[in-house]
């Protein structure tokens, strides 16, 4: 066991070191402040997603431990967030309520520092964005095991705001009561989506108890936290905010469960060392016309990593495809091949170029 003298000698060199991360802080903070001099005086971007993943791959790459990169990624996540709130205010709309998993992932791009504000709909997050009360949204897009979000890609069907960046979060489900006992659940809540997650959980674990459907996963927390017989399922974050109790964790019938969030905003992010490009666009009534869409991107060996179909509305029958590929608008390449793919198109509208989430 380390002796009294050797345990305070080793708190007091911490404390050194401590002192010594303050005073950087403050002086990263003034040099943060110079830099929002110049971009106001330039009429640039406040927020730079590409540089923010520069300075993650940087740190990551440099670091030699044993500080983990996860942990330094967060820290830095909110030394950043700090920072952006010294060079402008920074507003997130978010599709809510707060305890959600949207607005888990607009905490993980935005950390804590940033003014987070819900919303009641993914309409509305468009709306805050579009009309300048906010500078960014964050809405759900797509799930690994439930597909696509069919609201927010209709969306960028009327709206012309750019995708600026996408979240990857890995999603657990808990089950959250106010006793944490499964004897007492009678009734459970949730959002659509993670009951049919947690359906064979269900299943095996409460038989015979009724699941009622609900707006989202906090709303279920809130109505639990007054109803000592009912159980919500739920992010972690919501037993916290709830004052609920963990009754089982990590509920979720599949391991891999990742949903993907999109950051919203009015301009074209800049390019960075990883890029991922969407598209919208509507293809002519013609024969072999799938195949022609296709055509221009893989004979330039450029990889798509999605395609999606919606109806359009205004005309039965008729579809909006919706394409995610590797790179950045502005590389020549895919520049060419977006020139060639109007060539059999009615439209085609770039919805961003953006960092690409690992």
């Amino acid at each position: 066991m380390p002796s009294k003298k050797t345990l305070s000698t080793l708190r007091h060199d911490i404390d050194s070191v401590d002192d010594r991360i303050l005073e950087l802080l403050n002086r990263r903070a003034e040099l943060v402040i110079d830099v929002g001099r110049l971009k106001s005086v330039d009429q640039r971007e406040f927020h730079v997603p590409s540089r923010e993943r520069e300075i993650y791959e940087r740190l990551m790459g440099a670091n030699r431990g044993p500080f983990p990169n996860e942990g330094l990624r967060s820290v830095f996540r909110e030394i950043i967030s700090a920072s952006l709130a010294l060079e402008a205010p920074m507003k997130v709309a978010f599709f809510g309520p707060k305890a959600t998993f949207t607005h888990m992932a607009a905490m993980q791009q935005f950390g804590l520092s940033a003014e987070l504000v819900p919303q009641k709909s993914i309409p509305a997050v468009f709306e805050e964005v579009e009309k300048g009360r906010a500078q960014y949204g964050v809405v759900p897009v797509e799930n690994s095991t439930e597909g696509m979000v069919s609201h927010t890609l209709d969306m960028f069907m009327e709206s012309e705001l750019k995708i600026n960046a996408e979240v990857l979060l890995e999603i657990h489900h808990y089950l959250l009561s106010r006793t944490g006992r499964l004897e007492d659940v009678k009734k459970v809540y949730s959002h659509p989506q993670p009951i049919a997650q947690c359906r064979n959980w269900l299943a095996e674990n409460l038989p015979n108890v009724p699941v009622v459907d609900v707006a989202s996963t906090a709303v279920a927390a809130q109505i639990v936290s007054e109803d000592y017989t009912g159980a919500a399922i739920a992010s972690e974050l919501a037993s916290s905010m709830y004052d609920l109790k963990v009754v089982r964790e990590r509920i979720e019938d599949q391991v891999n469960n990742f949903t993907r969030f999109l950051i919203i905003g009015k301009k074209m992010a800049e390019r960075s060392s990883a890029d991922k490009t969407s598209l919208m666009f509507s293809v002519k009534d013609e024969v072999g016309i799938l195949y022609r869409m296709l055509e221009p991107f893989a004979k330039r060996g450029i990889n798509l990593s999605k395609i999606e179909s919606r109806p359009l509305k205004r005309k039965a029958w008729e579809y909006i495809f919706f394409l995610d590929l590797m790179g950045h608008i502005s590389d020549p390449l895919i520049t060419e091949a977006v020139h060639e793919l109007k060539e059999c198109c009615q439209f085609v509208k770039v919805l961003g170029s953006y960092p690409k989430a690992k």
